[in-house]
């Protein structure tokens, strides 16, 4: 009874699978390998995202968060928060750090770095851009500082001794060559440098910074004399809510309340749910990127199914004939080795998501001191599963098509010759069949993923990719059907492999492509983003930015700045903080904005007024405002937000600023070149919208070309020290050292998704070698023909050699170009940067990838020339 349970092509598959598993281990191996990468990244990235919620309040260092930028909580703001549990204040600013009598230097610095280092030292002090967080008493509400040494917060930071203690990031130390004890200056403030900051629970809610961390008192912080109107600083309240009422509908209340009692209040609210926006959103996007990386190695690794299925199929053609002289119709020799395909996927997935799901500890477990996010380790079944699915559609994807093709082949064919030796397609139904595989295949990588039109983009890519690829192969048999006949036995003899029935040029070309064109994809973008980072950004960028600049002091700046840089150009604009509240009538919380919008509603923003258009910008649509309008206020809106936003002329936008809600038209639309790190401003309004506001200036300062490294740096560093000691109050960014922390950030991505691609590469390689696998057989006779017939070892070898070299050569063509065209897409396209093809490392990639082809092509031929001729010329 049980054994009749069992559906007949079930019994058969599991039947002839006892025999072993020959023929299918590069197949399961591309099956475990891409379904590991899919469960580990959903399983870590599963991890992050529990981690992120479970230390929420932690990292957003309260229940709830109000945020206001260049204004303090008034009165009656701070009373609804006190009203509501324990609260604590956080101001955050950058600024100057200066320190004096320096006696030693840090031998360990070279290059620019030991410049600046040493022409700051001959004067006897030195300056460093600084994130300062100023915390009271109350803080922090959750969690813990660390200190080094060990000592109570409160002691570090307090005064005595006429200075005020701070705690600072160790790379300050070591930036300024201090140790602790040492004092610095701090606006008007003189700061004494009690403890190293080893812990900072709500660091991750702050985002990136380009300078290292100071902590001090509030106090400390209003007697450096750097809070003034308009200067840029952001003052965080975290909101502990009692313990007894701190569930997520108390946040919720909370949240509500202050949204219906300060309707104006412009301050950006975060809960412990979204501590950190951004860091999430990163986190989703970046695996989204791993994924797609994955789900790449699944497809390459489909090509080794194809060529497994194929092979399976070529082996078993006799017990295939046995069966339909029997009576078995083509449907069932189809669903008995579709059975055989399923059940061999499955196993093949198994070690994969072992080792996915164990992923997560594993990077807990190596890594946890040095990872910067919190990661909770467990079980993930929804990740485990999505991988699983994958991997079974994948192999269902590549083994109906063969399989089908297998239908319609009579018994006289398979007793006399391969499976489907003559070309032809299968039935509609099988045709059908493999559509909606891949159809459902690309549905799910959509609609799963962070950014849909990344996604969408990729899955396109793949097709056209596969098209294209199998183009290519018909276009090297075609030409080497019609190439007339050479006199060399070994050219023609190479020709004559690359075009033959049951040739193996599709299925090298499809393996060896698809991982060359993904490795030539990282290659160029780590390229190019190393290009604009390290080379072409800092050359076209401004040396320096200064922030914070004074409105009374703007024009005694301004002579300042001349008369000790004449040659260099000063651009300097006005500057406020608005946070985009409602856009054309729908609230900032309830826009759905596409992924590289977001960030324009997410918080406040800079934002600027002028008569002309600025430098930098030029306008696309709408009219600017006259010089000297006075009429109702008016915005200029840069275009790509404005569309992902929704935006067009006439609409209304609605930005909270200095805690009031200003409704503004928008009059024009302009294109902003970004790539020029120039002063340049997603709104600029009409001047009359802020006559009387209180806001400060923020200028550019570009030196012009010439001189060498050593003498601009020189120029730059007594620039540098001047302007820290005659404005103490402007903060002063070296964009070089600005563009060194973002490239440390991009270089770390990259190398992430370059580590992950080396899996594809894998795959890549073992279908290669499955395929050359595959026409062993075909290799073995043609091999002891051509050897009865007077054939030396040495012209086989060179007619194999000459024709992998041939295919080798024509597929890593077509890689370095798509490779070049799709790292280009994501270049100019999704990272809206420039894009400069790198030949060298692509064209070095391609050769390695020749290299590889000929190399396991040969390896296969070996075993193939030394076969003994009589026992296979008796089974022809």
């Amino acid at each position: 009874m049980k054994r009749r349970a069992i559906p007949l092509p079930l019994r058969f598959a599991l039947r002839e699978l006892r025999g072993g598993l020959r023929g299918f281990y590069v197949f399961i191996a591309c099956i475990a390998l891409g379904v590991m990468a899919i469960a580990g990244v959903g399983s870590v990235a599963s991890g992050l995202a529990d981690g992120l919620a479970r230390e929420g309040r932690v990292i957003l260092g309260g229940d709830l968060a109000f945020s206001l930028s260049l204004r303090e909580a008034s009165a009656a703001e701070r009373a609804f928060l006190d009203g509501e549990g324990r609260v604590s204040l956080a101001a955050t600013m950058r600024a100057m750090a200066r320190t004096a009598d320096i006696e030693s230097h840090s031998p360990s610095k070279t290059g620019v770095d030991a410049l600046v280092d040493a022409r700051e030292r001959a004067d006897g002090r030195a300056t460093a851009l600084v994130e300062v967080k100023a915390v009271d008493a109350a803080y922090p509400l959750y969690g813990l500082v660390a200190l080094e040494p060990p000592q109570a917060l409160a002691e570090a930071l307090a005064q005595r001794d006429g200075a005020y203690g701070a705690a600072v990031d160790p790379t300050l130390l070591a930036r300024l060559d201090l140790k602790t004890g040492a004092r610095i200056t701090l606006g008007a403030a003189k700061i004494e440098i009690r403890a190293v900051v080893t812990s900072e629970p709500d660091k991750l809610a702050g985002g990136i910074g380009f300078g290292p961390r100071l902590l001090i008192s509030d106090a400390a912080l209003r007697a450096t004399g750097l809070i003034a109107p308009g200067s840029v600083v952001r003052w965080h309240y975290r909101l502990r809510l009692p313990d007894n009422d701190a569930s997520d509908t108390a946040v919720r209340a909370a949240t509500a309340a202050a949204q219906a009692q300060m309707p104006e209040a412009g301050w950006e609210i975060r809960s412990r749910g979204n501590a950190s926006p951004q860091l999430e959103q990163n986190v989703e996007r970046f695996t989204q990127y791993l994924t797609l990386v994955g789900l790449t190695a699944l497809l390459v690794g489909g090509v080794g199914v194809a060529n497994a299925v194929k092979g399976h199929l070529d082996r078993r053609r006799d017990v295939i004939a046995t069966l339909k002289s029997l009576g078995a119709t083509g449907s069932r020799v189809f669903a008995i080795y579709l059975a055989q395909v399923v059940a061999l996927a499955g196993l093949g997935a198994m070690p994969g998501l072992a080792v996915g799901a164990a992923m997560p500890f594993l990077v807990a477990w190596g890594f946890a001191a040095v990872l910067p996010l919190p990661l909770a380790p467990a079980l993930h079944p929804g990740a485990l599963a999505l991988a699983l699915l994958y991997g079974l559609l994948t192999a269902t994807a590549f083994a109906v098509w063969p399989l089908g093709r297998a239908h319609d082949v009579p018994v006289s064919a398979l007793f006399r010759d391969e499976v489907a030796s003559e070309p032809h397609w299968p039935r509609r139904a099988y045709i059908v069949a493999t559509v909606l595989c891949g159809c459902a295949l690309a549905v799910l990588a959509i609609e799963l993923a962070y950014d849909k039109r990344i996604a969408a983009v990729f899955v396109a890519a793949a097709a056209a990719v596969f098209v294209l690829l199998r183009l290519v192969a018909a276009l090297l048999m075609l030409v080497a059907r019609r190439l007339p006949r050479p006199r060399s036995p070994i050219v023609r003899l190479a020709i004559a492999n690359i075009h033959r029935p049951g040739a193996l040029t599709p299925s090298v070309v499809l393996s060896l492509g698809l991982g060359l064109a993904l490795l030539v994809t990282v290659i160029a973008i780590d390229g190019n983003l190393r290009r604009q980072f390290l080379a072409a950004l800092p050359d076209k960028a401004p040396s320096f930015y200064f922030i914070d600049i004074p409105a009374a002091e703007a024009e005694q700046f301004d002579a300042f700045i001349h008369a000790r840089a004449p040659r260099a150009t000063l651009d300097r604009v006005p500057m406020l903080r608005g946070r985009i509240v409602a856009a054309n009538g729908v609230p900032a919380e309830k826009l759905k904005p596409p992924p590289d919008a977001t960030w324009a509603v997410q918080s406040d923003r800079g934002i600027t007024y002028a008569e002309a258009v600025p430098s930098g910008s030029r306008l696309v649509a709408g009219e600017w405002w006259k010089a000297g309008y006075d009429g109702p206020p008016l915005v200029s809106f840069e275009k790509r937000i404005a569309d992902g936003l929704g935006l067009k002329l006439g609409d209304p936008v609605t930005v909270n600023v200095l805690g009031r809600n200003l409704t503004v038209t928008i009059a024009n639309l302009r294109a902003v070149d970004w790539q020029s790190l120039g002063i340049n401003f997603v709104m600029v309004f009409s001047p009359n919208t802020f006559r009387g506001a209180p806001h400060t200036h923020i200028a550019t300062l570009t030196y012009p070309g010439g001189g060498t490294a050593q003498e601009r740096t020189e120029a730059e560093v007594a620039l540098l020290k001047a302007v820290a000691d005659a404005f103490p109050a402007v903060t002063t960014v070296r964009v070089r050292e600005a563009l060194d922390a973002v490239g440390t950030i991009v270089s770390n991505l990259v190398l992430a998704i370059r580590g992950a691609s080396v899996l594809t590469l894998v795959v890549a390689v073992l279908v290669l070698g499955g395929a050359l696998a595959a026409g062993h057989r075909h290799r073995v006779y043609d091999a002891v023909i051509l050897k009865t017939v007077g054939a030396t070892r040495m012209r086989l070898l060179s007619a194999y050699a000459l024709e992998y070299l041939a295919l080798g050569l024509a597929t890593a063509l077509f890689g370095v170009a798509a490779g070049s065209a799709a790292a280009a897409v994501v270049i100019t396209r999704v990272m809206n940067l420039s894009f400069a093809w790198l030949p060298a490392p692509s064209l070095m990639a391609a050769a390695g990838a020749v290299a590889a082809t000929v190399a396991l092509g040969l390896v296969g031929t070996f075993s193939a020339l030394g076969q003994k001729p009589a026992p296979v010329l008796r089974n022809l």
